[in-house]
C-alpha cells in the first residue's frame, strides 16, 4: 500500500499561490506587449505610407516650382534685357540734355558778356563825363576864391567874370546883382546905390561911394577882384562888393548880399 502524500503546509500554499499570480502578471504583461508593440508597427507602417505621399507630394511641388522659376527666370531674362535698353535710351536723352543746357549755358553767358561790355562802354564813356566834368569843376574851382575883404573879414567865393557869377548863382548861396557904373551917376542896386567916382585903367584902380542907410561909405584905390565889404541895415548884414573890370569912366562888378537880406523894390 503507497503511502499518502505529505500535505502542504500553509506557509507552502501561499507562496505557490504567489508564483502563480507572478506567472499569470508576467504572461498577461507580455501579451499586451506584444498587441501594443503590433499596434505601433501597424501605426508606423501607416505613417511611412503617409511619409511616402507627402514626399511624393513634395515632389511634385518642386517639379512645379522648378518649372515656374524656369518660366520666371525667362521672363526676367527679358526685362533685363528691355531694362538694359532703356537704361541706354535714358543715358541718350541725358547726354542730350546735357548738350542743349551747355549750349543754352553758353549762349547766356555769350549774351551777358556782350550786355556787360556794353555796360562797360557805357561805364567808360560815364567815367569820362566825370572826368571832363571833374576838370570843369576843378577848373571853376581854381577861379572861384576865397580872400579877406577890406573890413578884416573872410569873404566868400570872389567871382572874376560873369561866367563865375552865373555859377556862383547857381549855388544858391547868397544873393548876387550884377551892375555897370558909370561915373559921377548914382546908381540903385539891391537895397543900396553905388557912384563911381574916378577910374584909372591902366593900374586897375577905382574909387567909388556906397549909399546905405543914409550914409556914404567911400571906397578909394580899390583893385580889381578885391572884396570891398560893409555892414547894412537893422540887422547889420554883410554886404559885398567886387568890380573884374575897369574901363576909362566906367566899371562892372556885383553885389553880394545875405539870403535873408531884404529884397530891392520892383517899380
Amino acid at each position: 500500500m503507497a503511502d499518502p502524500e505529505p500535505e502542504l503546509s500553509p506557509q507552502n500554499r501561499s507562496w505557490k499561490l504567489v508564483v502563480l499570480v507572478v506567472a499569470l502578471a508576467y504572461l498577461a504583461f507580455s501579451l499586451w506587449f506584444m498587441l501594443n508593440m503590433r499596434s505601433r508597427l501597424r501605426h508606423l507602417e501607416h505613417s511611412d505610407e503617409t511619409i511616402k505621399g507627402s514626399v511624393n507630394d513634395l515632389h511634385k511641388r518642386l517639379d512645379s516650382t522648378q518649372a515656374a522659376a524656369e518660366t520666371l527666370a525667362s521672363q526676367l531674362g527679358m526685362t533685363r534685357k528691355e531694362l538694359a535698353l532703356r537704361a541706354t535710351q535714358l543715358q541718350r536723352q541725358q547726354r542730350a540734355s546735357e548738350s542743349r543746357l551747355a549750349e543754352q549755358q553758353r549762349q547766356q553767358i555769350t549774351e551777358v558778356s556782350g550786355e556787360v561790355a556794353g555796360v562797360k562802354t557805357e561805364v567808360g564813356s560815364v567815367r569820362s563825363d566825370v572826368a571832363s566834368t571833374r576838370t570843369d569843376l576843378e577848373a571853376t574851382k581854381s577861379k572861384l576864391e576865397r580872400a579877406i575883404g577890406d573890413l578884416g573879414v573872410q569873404s566868400g567865393l570872389i567871382a572874376h567874370t560873369r561866367d563865375d557869377l552865373e555859377e556862383l548863382k547857381h549855388r544858391g548861396d547868397r544873393n548876387y546883382y550884377e551892375f555897370t557904373l558909370d561915373k559921377k551917376k548914382r546908381t540903385p542896386v539891391s537895397t543900396v546905390s553905388l557912384q563911381l567916382k574916378k577910374t584909372d585903367p591902366k593900374r586897375g584902380k577905382f574909387t567909388l561911394n556906397v549909399i546905405a542907410d543914409d550914409r556914404n561909405i567911400e571906397k578909394k584905390d580899390r583893385n580889381v577882384n578885391e572884396p570891398m565889404q560893409f555892414y547894412t541895415g537893422r540887422d547889420r548884414m554883410l554886404y559885398e562888393l567886387v568890380v573884374w573890370t575897369v574901363d576909362r569912366d566906367r566899371i562892372k562888378g556885383y553885389l553880394s548880399t545875405p539870403k535873408n537880406a531884404p529884397q530891392p523894390m520892383v517899380e
